[in-house]
């Protein structure tokens, strides 16, 4: 699915259990992805949320079994989630996330209980980690946090394969 630069918003349930999507393009002028918007796409293999995103609602892509890539270029999201709907909650074969160079926050409850994360990678322009962002991420092992990050809230809580944290400045 290609989904238009025309196009601002994607709907509550738009995709929900659309167990054969495999692939899908979110255009740069989409602002807010809705609650359950890809739930249960266990087909969906990657997914990039551009920098136009600013809210990713309740499970938003959780039990995306399928799912094994995020890059997340959502310079102004400050909403995905909540403690309750998880984005990527038991997204269990994610292995790689990639947080862009423009992003300022990575938004509390967004990669909660990914354990099969093994791969974080934070952008320069990261100031702040939310409360249990990576809670239960079970196979990460390392992380890097660079300099810019300021504030981290019990992010990875629960992080039991957490073996090697380093903090910039």
């Amino acid at each position: 699915i290609t989904i238009g630069n025309g196009v601002t918003s994607i709907g509550y349930g738009a995709f929900e259990n659309c167990s054969g999507l495999t692939s899908v393009t979110i255009g740069d002028s989409v602002t807010s992805i809705g609650d359950y918007a890809f739930y249960n796409c266990r087909g969906l293999t990657s997914v990039i949320i551009p920098d136009s995103v600013t809210s990713i609602g309740d499970c938003a892509f959780r039990y995306c079994s399928g799912l094994t890539s995020v890059i997340w270029n959502a310079e102004n999201c400050t909403s995905a989630g909540s403690s309750g709907y998880p984005i990527f909650e038991s997204c269990s074969n994610l292995t790689n996330v990639t947080i862009g160079q423009n992003v300022k926050t990575i938004p509390s409850y967004a990669f909660y209980n990914c354990s099969g994360l093994t791969s974080v990678t934070i952008g320069n322009s990261v100031t702040s980690i939310g409360y249990s962002a990576f809670y239960n991420c079970s196979g990460l092992t390392s992380i890097i946090i660079p300099d810019s990050v300021i504030s981290i809230e019990s992010a990875f809580s629960n992080c039991s394969g957490l073996t090697s944290v380093t903090i910039g400045n």
